[in-house]
């Protein structure tokens, strides 16, 4: 079969596709014929070896994927040849089929093309799990969004506004704030050119943001825990930017908040039949039409590295996915 793979630990330019082995299911894996992979800022940082797990090169990248089940190993009780499904993996997608354990696949609603099934999980369910089970976000609140055009950005916003709260978008570039509008973000910050700590207390009448959603880090991280309301909440979510700040814990003291991690592949595994019960709720109000996957583009295979690097430009608007 036809796989992406990364055959050396300097970026984008280092994917290529190969012929590889097809892989077979094993006791409690399921075989998907990929039908769209997702594309994510962890595979740019995966294709430098900067991602929180290593593999060894050549490695095939890609964390997530819609496809058809072709066959299923011993012991899988939930899921049958011929489903259509979404599944997350720590990457192995961008190829023609991959074998992914049962309890990271879920049903595809009928409703849901490939496309978004493919585009769908990995931001979606990492979003879900932070304003949940991490922030516990309350209809009313307000939540500010770093990096609200990005994958997870966006994601953060639709679910936030579905979640009851007021969604304050921050980004770099009046266009992009327009996309985050699209989205259903109320206001809009670009923080290259306004003051993000004092446009955020001006939006919120002085009392700030009751949960800050950051997967950039970066000089940002600083002002936006500035603008956090007493008590709030600042969701860790990731380092966009590549450099992780370092912020003064008086500033926690002085708020009365919590700064709190959100690592949702380790919560994936170590929980996996409650991320499977996000994953089926996420998917089922994409069916409903109360969420809507952006899809910036759709490439082939062979389009792998272009992806990447789009995604390393920060040139993506929603996602990107992959179709073999």
């Amino acid at each position: 079969m036809r796989a992406v793979r990364i055959h050396e630990l300097t970026g984008p330019k280092a994917l290529r596709v190969d012929e590889v082995p097809a892989p077979t299911p094993g006791p409690g894996d399921v075989l998907i014929e990929v039908k769209g992979a997702g594309v994510n800022f962890p595979d740019v940082l995966l294709s430098y070896g900067k991602y929180q797990f290593k593999p060894d090169p050549p490695f095939i990248p890609g964390g997530e994927v819609a496809g058809v089940v072709r066959a299923v190993g011993t012991d899988v009780r939930t899921i049958a040849a011929g489903d259509r499904v979404a599944a997350t993996l720590l990457h192995g997608a961008f190829a023609e089929q991959v074998v992914v354990p049962e309890g990271a696949v879920v049903r595809l609603p009928d409703a849901v093309p490939f496309d978004l099934g493919a585009a769908t999980l990995l931001t979606y369910a990492t979003t879900l799990h932070a304003l949940v089970d991490r922030a516990a976000l309350q209809p009313g609140e307000t939540l500010l969004v770093l990096g609200a055009a990005g994958g997870v950005g966006s994601a953060a916003i639709e679910l936030g506004k579905v979640l009851g709260a007021r969604v304050i978008a921050a980004a770099s570039s009046d266009e992009k704030i327009a996309f985050c509008k699209e989205c259903g973000a109320d206001d809009g910050i670009v923080y290259t050119r306004e003051d993000l700590k004092e446009r955020t207390k001006q939006l919120t009448h002085g009392s700030g943001a009751n949960v800050v959603y950051d997967p950039v880090g970066g000089s940002y991280a600083e002002a936006a825990l500035r603008s956090i309301a007493w008590e709030g909440r600042y969701l860790v979510v990731g380092f966009a930017t590549g450099e992780i700040p370092k912020i003064p814990l008086n500033l926690v003291l002085l708020k009365g908040c919590q700064v709190v991690g959100v690592f949702w592949g380790s919560f994936a595994m170590r929980e996996s039949e409650r991320n499977r019960e996000n994953a089926r709720r996420i998917l089922q109000w994409v069916a409903d039409g109360k969420l809507r996957p952006r899809l910036d583009a759709t490439l082939k295979l062979e389009e792998a590295a272009e992806a990447l690097g789009r995604m390393e430009r920060r040139e993506v608007k929603g996602k990107l996915v992959l179709v073999p």
